[in-house]
């Protein structure tokens, strides 16, 4: 399951404690004052630092999620690049002294557009319903495509209310929607895979805490992906008529700092683990896929432009031959 970046969900906790400290009339009074005691300047480094953690954890309401009755609206503009080099040799003679690098890259433009309604102030649903671009060049395709791929509705859970000094809890669910470009459906030459080709269904665990200036936070979950049949794509000269995905799981963790009332700078790591997918050919064969392992490293930079509006923006590198090469992410959250 693709899911949101930790940084985003840092960003709306800091988010929803800044705007619990906009709901009280001081803070509305003297923003300017606000701002530059967070600045934590060195003549007065206490005072500061206990500024900020009221800042952070101020609790106007009970729990951190929009309220209920009430919507949210995000655009997210992400950015995916994966290249490499692969080598190909002729080993027909016992030698490989024939080859050649092939070169292959593909760059993906996803915007999306999330809805969230609050059907309580502890549960929150989404509906998140993203247009790829994506621009492949291989020896085999050279081309564009533009599609919608994959929409996901979930909802998100608090069990318990938000305190001070006490761990944020949030639980979440989601189902994933074929809608995109099946990629077990695509005729070679003629177009590119915007989704993944299966009903998937996620559940995760999200915990995050502020300690003074500092947010921690860490993240794990797992998705389960429904068989695929009724297919007739050819590979190795047979028909595939039928995958099943393998289970994944994953995890990620970070801390984030805010450097001022309206900037915040975050560090993530995500890692997910996928067991090999079997396919079934209409000649009664089968094989199995290798297990995939991608690791990403994230730098995130929040800015609060307003009290309902927090632009994030993320960059990411990928750790694993499995991962993206580079990542690039904008969220653009408003509040209706």
């Amino acid at each position: 399951m693709k899911f949101r970046p930790l940084f985003s969900l840092l960003a709306a906790t800091l988010a929803v404690s800044a705007q619990a400290q906009d709901a009280a009339t001081p803070a509305k009074a003297d923003a300017a004052a606000v701002r530059e005691a967070l600045g934590k300047q060195e003549s007065d480094p206490e005072q500061s630092a206990e500024l900020l953690k009221t800042t952070l954890t101020s609790v106007d309401k009970k729990y951190s999620m929009i309220k209920r009755g009430n919507f949210q609206f995000s655009y997210d503009l992400s950015y995916t690049y994966i290249g490499q080099d692969k080598i190909s040799t002729d080993l027909s003679s016992g030698n490989a002294t024939i080859f050649n690098i092939e070169n292959d890259n593909s760059h993906t433009v996803t915007n999306t557009l999330s809805f969230d309604y609050g059907l309580r102030d502890n549960l929150t649903a989404n509906v998140a319903i993203p247009f790829v671009s994506k621009y492949s060049q291989t020896s085999l395709v050279d081309g564009v495509t533009h599609s919608v791929g994959d929409i996901s509705i979930g909802v998100r859970y608090q069990p318990f209310e938000t305190m001070p000094d006490v761990p944020s809890i949030t639980v979440s669910g989601s189902v994933r929607i074929p809608t995109g470009t099946s990629p077990y459906k695509v005729v070679s030459g003629s177009g590119l895979a915007t989704g993944s080709g299966t009903t998937g269904f996620s559940a995760g665990l999200n915990i995050s805490k502020v300690v003074d200036p500092v947010a921690l936070f860490g993240s794990m979950n797992v998705s389960y992906s429904r068989p695929s049949d009724d297919l007739s794509q050819v590979l190795g000269g047979a028909f595939l008529t039928r995958v099943d995905p393998g289970l994944s799981m994953g995890f990620g963790f970070g801390f984030a700092y805010a450097f001022s009332y309206s900037i915040t700078t975050s560090f993530s790591f995500q890692e997910s683990v996928s067991r090999g997918s079997r396919m079934t050919f209409s000649n009664g064969q089968t094989a199995t896929t290798a297990t995939q392992t991608s690791a990403t490293l994230s730098y995130g930079v929040g800015y609060r432009i307003s009290p309902k509006t927090t632009i994030n923006t993320s960059v990411g590198f990928g750790l694993t031959p499995n991962s993206p090469n580079l990542t690039l992410g904008l969220n653009f959250p408003l509040s209706l």
